[in-house]
This record gives structure tokens, sequence and C-alpha cells, in this order.
């Protein structure tokens, strides 16, 4: 049984006021060829499909696109798909009935009710029966009334969810799910590595995690939530990370598609199929001069630049926009350390505001004001100081 691993497509995302729409498509369009030339069984979507609860027009035309030329590409193919904490459950359910005719299964929510329970697919090879069982993102209080306990950790609900199933794990079973779940030893739990383009922060106090000993027995955890592709533990307890790097902290990620081969009971195959993007995202770190020479490689890429200039520029952005076509920050360095040797002295060594100004003069000049300046400083101070008493600030 072969199938592509997918997560976190955040269709309809923005970064740094970018659109990314255009970006988007191209990468699932790579992933269509893929698929057209590999033919899986089938394609796990683990959550955050679209990028806000609300998705708009092109979101979801972009998103029928995909699933309409995959399913072209690959006709034998099963999509199998789940709720992110960025889906609405109820917009991403829209039509569900008619789309597992065609072969797409979408489950959005946990069982809610005694007579429901976690949707399953099964999908058979030469080896027997496969069971992919579909967890979308689940929160303590979606299952509380159908757990009957108030207070549960996220972990607990879900090993509850997970245990109503009686899943027979003598035969091969996979699981989707969109959580935040750690990896390591039970008594020394490792949070995964995170990005800085994910916004689900973790609870104060854990209560969102989820250790990977819940899911022990799956053959193969299909993990959805961050943006980054790892293993925990385990190679076959992973997230697949995002098709594409939403943040400058992704800039030397590289991904992928996550394809995996279950063969029979016991053993799994990973193949990572790398993604070329449109546009990379890149830091760029050197002076003005060194920066705007590299523009004819990454003008039409999203660039990060750090400056490290040490002399005064003049209008550097302006310069840079003039090559560069997404500059999601420009950072110049010595500003930086100076904010960072600002921010680490101890304020109370520098109440007197002359202080203040003659630090302030040296980082930025590095010289000693002179009398003049130190003079009309001063004067300065006495005036807003008059204003003050007088009522006038």
């Amino acid at each position: 049984m072969r199938f592509f691993h997918l997560a976190d497509l955040h269709i309809g995302k923005q970064m740094n006021g970018y659109s990314l729409g255009e970006d988007q498509a191209f990468i699932l369009n790579r992933v269509t060829g893929l698929a057209k030339e590999r033919q899986p069984d089938a394609v796990l979507l683990a959550g955050d499909v679209f990028d806000k609860t609300v998705p708009s027009a092109e979101a979801y035309t972009l998103l029928d696109d995909f699933l309409g030329t995959l399913t072209q590409a690959c006709p034998e193919c099963r999509v199998l798909m789940i709720a992110g904490n960025h889906d609405s459950p109820e917009r991403l359910s829209y039509a569900s009935g008619f789309l597992k005719r065609h072969g797409i299964h979408i489950s959005t929510m946990p069982p809610g009710k005694p007579e429901e329970h976690l949707l399953c697919t099964t999908l058979t090879d030469e080896y027997g029966p496969v069971h992919f069982w579909f967890l979308p993102y689940t929160r303590p209080g979606y299952v509380r009334e159908l757990l009957g306990e108030a207070g549960l950790s996220c972990e607990e609900s879900i090993r509850r969810l997970l245990a109503r199933e009686a899943v027979d794990f003598s035969q091969r079973n996979v699981l989707l799910a969109h959580q935040f779940v750690t990896g390591g030893s039970r008594e020394d739990a490792r949070d995964p590595e995170l990005c800085d383009s994910e916004t689900a922060i973790p609870q104060v106090g854990g209560a969102d995690r989820v250790h990977m000993s819940v899911f022990d027995g799956f053959d193969y955890v299909a993990l959805g939530h961050i943006h980054g592709p790892q293993r925990l533990g385990r190679d076959t307890v992973r997230y697949s990370g995002s098709m594409l790097k939403y943040s400058v902290s992704e800039a030397g990620q590289s991904k992928t598609v996550t394809e995996v081969n279950l063969g029979p009971k016991g053993k799994t195959e990973l193949t990572f199929l790398p993604l070329e993007p449109l546009r990379e995202v890149r830091a760029l770190e050197g002076t003005l001069e060194e920066i705007l020479e590299l523009g004819s490689r990454y003008a039409h890429d999203y660039v990060s630049i750090t400056l490290t200039d040490r002399e005064e520029l003049f209008a550097p952005r302006d310069a840079l926009e003039r090559v560069y076509d997404h500059i999601l920050e420009l950072k110049i360095a010595r500003y930086e350390e100076m904010a960072s040797r600002l921010a680490g002295e101890t304020h109370s060594l520098m109440t007197d505001p002359m202080d203040v100004f003659s630090a302030f003069y040296r980082d930025v000049t590095g010289e000693e004001p002179q009398e003049e300046e130190t003079e009309l400083m001063r004067e300065i101070l006495s005036e807003l100081s008059a204003g003050r008493e007088g009522g006038e600030l």
C-alpha cells in the first residue's frame, strides 16, 4: 500500500502581506504531477487545508482545482482528509457526501454522541486490508459530553476516543491526526521543533500536548499541525510539514512529499519526494552593495535582508525594492546590535535623560557628543520640563 502524506496546505495564506495564491497553485500542481507519476493508492491531507475558518472564494477555487486534477491524474487514488485547527468543520465538510462518491473522504469533527465513531476507510492490497482512521483536530471540550467527564487533558481525551474503537492491531492501521504531539520517552517528553509560521502556541501547562505513546500500535501516524518535517521517536510517527515555507525560520528546510510504502505488517519504507517552489524563502546577509549584486539570482524570491554596513545608509529600502520583488523584512545589523545592548543594560544605571542621550549618540555615531549637541539637548529637555509644569503637554 503506497500513499502520500501531506499536511498544512494553508490555502489562502499570506506571508508578510504577500498573497501566496500563485505559489500554492504551483506547488499543488507539482503534487498532482508526482501523483500522476507515482500513482499512489491514497493521498492523506492531515489538516489545515485552509488558512482561515472563512476561506476566500479564491481559496475554495484552488482546492477544487487541486482535487479535480488530482483525481484525474490518479483515478484509482483515494483522498483522505481531516480538519485542522485553522479549518471550519462546517465549511470543509460541505458536499462531503458527493465527494465521497468520487473517492474523497473527509472527517471534520471527532465523535460527539455515543452512536458516533471515528471515521475509518479500509483499502486492500496483496497483503490484506489497511484501515485508515481519521482523527480531526480535537479539544477536550469537543468530546466532554461523549466521554462523560470534565477536566480531561487533550491526551487523555484522545486516548479514550481511540479505546472506544477497539482497533485490531494485528492488522495494519494508519492514523491521520492534527494535534500537538510530543516525542521522546514519557519521562523526557520533547516538543517538536516549531516554526515562526505556526500561530497555535502550546497552552500553558501542556494541556494540549499528546504524547506519541497514545498512538502505539498504529503502523503509521500521519500528523499535521507543525510546519517543519520531522519524526517523533520513530520514523512512523511523523509530521510531513507544510509544502511551502511560510516564514523566514523555514528558510533552511527542505520541503517534500512523504511517500509511505506499507508492506506486510511491521514493514514500512519512506521516500521523500522533493518539492521545488515557484519562489524560495531566503535569508540574505551582507552589505548593501553585496545584497544588490545578489539580486541577479534572487530578485523574485521572498527575502529577509540583514545589512551589515557600519556606516549610515541613505534610503536602503528604496534601493533594495528596485531590485527585489518580495522583501519580507529589512534589518540593519548595527541597529539590531544597539537595541540588544540597550535592552541588556540595567535601566536604573541610566535614569538621567542626558546619560540616555549620550549613550544613544555613541551607539549611532561611534563618537562622544560635542558640546554644541549636548547643550541643544539640554535646551530641549528644559523646554519639555517647562511644558509639563505649565500643563501644555
